[in-house]
């Protein structure tokens, strides 16, 4: 189950990345273009709350089922001070919930808003903070610290 949910919970953050980004795309490009906040904007503005509410489901999951966090909880006073122990038992999840409050915060304020710009600028500020948080705590291949594959397969 838990390889499962840890691949599944891989592949979605690229759904989610390249959801968010072009989120991003479109609401600066509709902000400084003066463009109208159409049924397809919104869609999308909506669908990618929707992906990263799935990702946090999946994160949640594997947060309870991980031997990592298991032992993270369990050795807390010597696994704080293991980098790739700490990052995963709480650095990662923390700034990911908060990625997440800030874009479903950013995505109900631009529901709300009247005026088609401000729609686009309230997604696109609040999208892009989330969008760098996210960046800033995926365990990336390339990191020295905390790296992870591109790709994880079943």
């Amino acid at each position: 189950m838990y390889s499962y949910l840890l691949t599944l919970h891989s592949w979605v953050r690229w759904l989610l990345l390249f959801s968010l980004l072009a989120s991003i795309i479109v609401s600066y490009t509709g902000w400084k273009q003066k463009r109208i906040f159409s049924k397809t904007v919104d869609l999308l503005r909506h669908n990618t709350a929707t992906i990263a509410h799935i990702q946090l489901i999946l994160g949640l999951s594997l947060y309870f089922i991980s031997p990592v966090v298991d032992y993270f909880l369990r050795n807390f006073e010597d696994a704080i001070h293991l980098r790739e122990i700490r990052f995963f038992g709480m650095e990662h999840i923390t700034v990911m919930f908060v990625a997440i409050i800030i874009l479903s915060t950013g995505s109900l304020k631009a529901k709300r808003k009247k005026i088609d710009s401000e729609k686009f600028r309230t997604m696109f500020v609040w999208y892009l903070i989330s969008f760098v948080l996210i960046l800033s705590s995926i365990p990336w291949a390339f990191s020295p610290l905390i790296s992870r594959p591109w790709f994880r397969f079943f």
